[in-house]
């Protein structure tokens, strides 16, 4: 008989250490960016990685505007939204949305990477996109993240 105990240890909220990153978004392709992102948030690049635990660290994004699309998705590719109202579907292009808005692109392909549940939307709020090169979280003293 064996009396040796292996056990994983789990990761439990009060422990849990969230470091702040920066990424630079600048000529990085799209969709890679937003996987990369999505797997820090839930927190999957540290050992301690739980999945009923928020241990994902906080992102800082910039330089969302020059966010690269591969092909033609910036002319083919659409985001669709509702408003509530009877045939109220909106449709955008990623070009339209990306000169509008750059930051709801981000946010919209990182958040559909992410798990949907409360813990999901929990993490999609360590999410800060700017368009710009500044950012108002010198405080926190963010590490720039390399890929």
């Amino acid at each position: 008989m064996n009396t040796r105990s292996y056990n994983t240890p789990s990761a439990k909220k009060e422990e849990v250490v969230h470091n702040w990153y920066v990424v630079d978004a600048e000529g990085q392709t799209a969709g890679r960016l937003f996987s990369r992102i999505a797997h820090v948030l839930r927190g999957k690049h540290k050992p301690s990685f739980t999945p009923h635990v928020d241990c994902g660290d906080y992102v800082i994004v910039v330089n969302a505007d020059k966010i690269r699309f591969t092909g033609n998705k910036l002319d083919l590719k659409e985001y669709i939204r509702y408003t509530g109202y009877p045939g109220g579907q909106r449709k955008e292009t990623a070009r339209n949305l990306l000169d509008r808005k750059p930051e709801a692109v981000i946010e919209n392909g990182v958040r559909g990477m992410l798990p949907k549940t409360k813990l999901g939307r929990a993490m999609i709020k360590k999410l800060f996109v700017y368009a710009g090169e500044e950012h108002p979280h010198q405080a926190q003293k963010p590490e720039p993240f390399n890929f």
